[in-house]
């Protein structure tokens, strides 16, 4: 189950965790992100999200792409330019029927947003944490994105996702 904006939606995570067996976790209340591998929590990093509540969907989606160094074609900056506000590393979602080139998780030229609700929509993270997801998690990955008080490893529980503990690598 989802809490969002007052009610409980219907999570379809636990066939796609089977599949898959990881899974990242945004919690737009705390600007957090988890990702599990195999059961195992194996981080969480800070993010920032939309800086209006609508901007940053809140749903069940999933890793669509994975870029490296995508340019930042609004504003005409190639890829890999220090001010590409889109950081070395993009990783695709597919929110809102879009197919990975609206949001993603992705790096950023601004390290002092990371915490902040500053986005047009997309998750951003410091850079070197996000070149460090972007090593481990695979496309298909399920990524949700919630609006919740509760635990990551309560959030887990609801989702029907096997959390075995805690990495300890």
């Amino acid at each position: 189950m989802l809490f969002a904006a007052g009610s409980f939606v219907k999570a379809p995570l636990a066939s796609a965790a089977e599949k898959n067996n990881d899974l990242i976790i945004i919690n737009k209340q705390y600007n957090k992100l988890a990702y599990y591998h195999n059961g195992y929590l194996e981080m969480i990093e800070p993010v920032a999200t939309g800086k209006s509540w609508e901007k940053t969907p809140v749903g069940f989606f999933k890793v669509v792409n994975k870029i490296k160094n995508r340019p930042y074609y609004t504003g005409h900056i190639p890829g890999g330019d220090p001010r590409n506000p889109l950081g070395k590393r993009w990783i695709g979602i597919d929110a809102n029927g879009t197919k990975g080139d609206t949001y993603a998780i992705h790096g950023n030229a601004n390290e002092s947003s990371i915490g902040k609700y500053v986005s047009q929509g997309c998750v951003r993270m410091h850079n070197d944490a996000v070149a460090k997801l972007f090593d481990k998690v695979k496309v298909g990955t399920p990524v949700t994105i919630t609006n919740s008080y509760r635990s990551f490893e309560e959030l887990t529980k609801l989702y029907g996702y096997d959390f075995k503990g805690y990495n300890t690598k």
